[in-house]
């Protein structure tokens, strides 16, 4: 079928929720229609471009943010903190591997979760699945529970409220390497890793003022004052994306313009489906979640529909596997598609295959598990002689209680202490930054990019 932007509508879509109102439906997806862009065409080629330096060993991959935000956490400091902890890691990445990081987060847009079942029930009463804030709500009432297409405007406004911050901070001297200690979280300023990044910053500041002496300084020199910083998100909700899919004037190729870099996740992947066709027909660069289910023959489907140009930059396979599956399960994946010798860039998630539900009742993930599917990922390209692109991780900003392990060597009995998430655990301050040094300990040990 010939590619337009609604004709996603004629494949089975996954996934989505059922609207009771058709015409307030339709209503709400004419007024975004109608609604400026949230970022250009030229941030996602320069994106692009970034992304095949990633392929190529020249650039680490970062990207990280929420499960799927919420609109009650939506605050200026929630914002800051999370984008502070980023600016803290990719820190830490290039100053151990001397390359620069990409830097994407999963924020200004991640509203939607895929569901393992479309109703939930308690205490007899059987209600929708909470689906994300852009469907319906968390509470388990009927009301809150019914998918409300008004829903889709709030997360329209709530992203762009996100991204003007995240533009301000991003360019506005915030991201100033002269501000690296000024990046601290101060409930995190007791612990070994933070400890490690201010001999970092000592380190910087050194070279830092060695440039200025040489009449290098963030005045004249737009790296050292600026940062590129893009966003991202799950393309789920496929009536929202429809209404920011849009021409560039300038090439004359459709976009998404609501997130710089959109993926496809592990329960709407079929080749055959909405998702997927929907998402061949932009040229937004993609993102393919690859589970321990996936069928090699769909996985080649599915790169030659998304890239069939085979472009560098455009899609990057996201592994999701678990620890105990990878070693198992990516090895002879990894082989087979790289004997295609196409354009593809290579990123670990070791979230998604690593949750599990705790004695307490709450879904968690341990660190250690999310630390070993990185090595093994790692381990495993450089055996076959390709390249380990980065990761994409579930984190926060904020001081919680929800992964177990960790610098707090958070327990489960630790758990419920500050345990704010409505989907997936995420990884605190403390315990992405022990990450960033761990896998900064193993890219400078001969695992190098």
């Amino acid at each position: 079928m010939k590619w337009s932007k609604n004709s996603w509508r004629s494949y089975e879509a996954k996934q989505m929720p059922t609207y009771s109102d058709e015409k307030k439906l339709n209503g709400v997806l004419d007024n975004l229609s109608s609604m400026p862009p949230l970022i250009f065409a030229g941030e996602t080629r320069s994106l692009k471009s970034q992304i095949h330096q990633v392929q190529k060993g020249e650039a680490f991959y970062l990207q990280g943010g929420d499960c799927a935000e919420s609109f009650s956490e939506l605050n200026p400091n929630t914002i800051r903190d999370t984008f502070k902890l980023l600016l803290q890691m990719s820190v830490v990445l290039t100053f151990a591997t001397n390359t620069p990081v990409v830097k994407l987060g999963r924020i200004g847009g991640q509203f939607a979760k895929p569901r393992s079942s479309d109703f939930e029930e308690k205490d007899g009463l059987k209600l929708p699945s909470y689906r994300g804030d852009i469907i319906n709500s968390y509470e388990f009432t009927k009301e809150s529970r019914e998918p409300d297409p008004q829903r889709m405007m709030q997360a329209y406004n709530h992203s762009a409220s996100t991204l003007n911050l995240l533009r301000a901070f991003a360019q506005g001297g915030f991201a100033s390497l002269t501000q690296l200690n000024k990046w601290n979280l101060d409930f995190a300023s007791n612990f070994e890793s933070t400890q490690k990044y201010k001999l970092i910053s000592q380190k910087i500041e050194e070279s830092i003022n060695f440039m200025n002496a040489c009449g290098i300084n963030e005045n004249n020199t737009r790296e050292l004052r600026e940062t590129d910083f893009y966003t991202s998100h799950e393309a789920l909700l496929l009536p929202y994306e429809e209404a920011f899919t849009r021409v560039d004037s300038t090439t004359g190729d459709w976009y998404n313009v609501n997130s710089h870099f959109l993926w496809v996740g592990d329960r709407t992947r079929d080749p055959d489906g909405a998702h997927i066709h929907y998402l061949s027909g932009i040229k937004n660069p993609l993102g393919l979640k690859v589970g321990p289910s996936t069928n090699i023959d769909d996985l080649k489907k599915n790169i030659e529909i998304l890239n069939p140009e085979n472009e560098g930059g455009r899609l990057t396979l996201i592994i999701r596997m678990g620890a105990e599956k990878i070693q198992s399960t990516f090895p002879n994946l990894l082989k087979e598609i790289d004997k295609l010798g196409l354009n593809i860039t290579w990123v670990c998630d070791p979230m998604h295959g690593n949750t599990s539900t705790s004695n307490s009742g709450y879904k968690t993930r341990a660190t250690y598990n999310i630390l070993n599917e990185i090595k093994s990922f790692f381990e495993i390209h450089h055996s076959q002689g390709s390249i380990p692109g980065g990761v994409h991780l579930e984190l926060t900003g904020l001081n919680v209680t929800e992964c177990v392990g960790g610098p707090e060597d958070i327990k489960d009995e630790n758990l419920g202490d500050r345990y704010h998430t409505f989907c997936d655990p995420r990884l605190n301050v403390n315990q992405s930054l022990e990450l960033s040094f761990l896998l900064a300990d193993l890219l400078s040990n001969g695992d190098s990019l």
